[in-house]
């Protein structure tokens, strides 16, 4: 059983969605990659635990870069998880989190290893206030206060990403470089240095999420991927695979993905999200039901 909340309010940053989560038993739930810097921030009782493909564990508060569980790398598990997850857009997430995206290198990273004291600092915060509205407005004004704090990415660079998240990963790659001006070798290296992935991994990134959440809505395999930009339904099967490690059926009923929809309801829109308070209940093979 899941319980999930989403704040009243939209951040004061733009690029910042939140959502709050309490789940008494997780067991290893694919993480299924996603066009955002994830931040997981742990205050309860209990602790989340990442498990990654090369045999490492990650506990409690963490970040991670773009397509977090990529190749279905990254499992999560736990029991008595509360937790507090931050959708940082790349575009903003050096100057909250203090460095690149690129400097995660696609590891899963302590989030005290960053932030140091900041990081006990804020876990105890949210600890101690007993609604979720309260913690999302603490956690709100931390991330307001970095973000001021921190460095911009260039223009040129918010823009591309900007052109690649509203087209949902159609937006012609080699065109970028010449709509703002630059050469493409710039464009590449500083994109790939100040937002962590290059620019063609972030257009099959946005197109793969836009392609999975339409499979989770129900949609068919066929449809969906003369849709999103794929040749075909088997270009469509390659990229669902590389991206999860899982078939376009699988990635279908995956749990994960179906959180979004109560969690971030206007995913992709910039409508402000309204408050909600669900509930997303799991069989025992951790399908909804």
């Amino acid at each position: 059983m899941w319980d999930v909340a989403c704040p009243q309010r939209p951040s004061r940053v733009a690029g910042v969605t939140m959502a709050g989560f309490r789940v008494r038993d997780l067991e290893a739930l694919r993480i299924v990659p996603h066009p955002a810097v994830t931040l997981l921030l742990e205050f309860g009782a209990g602790s989340p635990v990442l498990d990654c493909a090369d045999g490492r564990q990650e506990r409690g508060s963490i970040v991670a870069g773009p397509g977090l569980g990529s190749a279905g790398a990254v499992r999560a598990r736990g029991e008595n998880v509360e937790c507090l997850q931050v959708r940082l857009s790349p575009v903003i997430a050096r100057a909250v989190l203090g460095v690149s995206p690129a400097d995660l290198d696609g590891a899963v990273v302590s989030l005290g290893d960053l932030w140091g004291r900041e990081a006990s600092w804020i876990r105890e915060q949210l600890g101690d206030v007993s609604s979720w509205q309260d913690r999302f407005v603490l956690a709100d004004a931390l991330l307001a206060r970095r973000h001021e704090a921190g460095p911009p990415v260039d223009p040129e660079v918010a823009w591309a990403w900007h052109r690649i998240a509203v087209s949902r990963g159609l937006a012609r790659v080699d065109g970028l470089a010449a709509e703002v001006g630059w050469s493409r070798k710039r464009l590449w290296s500083r994109f790939r240095s100040q937002l962590g992935l290059p620019p063609k991994r972030a257009v099959k990134l946005v197109r793969f999420d836009h392609a999975a959440h339409r499979l989770v809505a129900g949609e068919g395999a066929a449809r969906v991927a003369a849709d999103t930009g794929y040749a075909d339904q088997s270009h469509l099967h390659r990229d669902v695979m590389a991206f999860t490690g899982a078939t376009p059926a699988t990635v279908a009923g995956e749990p994960f993905l179906a959180v979004d929809d109560i969690a971030w309801p206007t995913r992709g829109t910039t409508a402000d999200p309204p408050a909600c308070v669900g509930r997303l209940a799991l069989t025992r093979t951790g399908h909804p039901s």
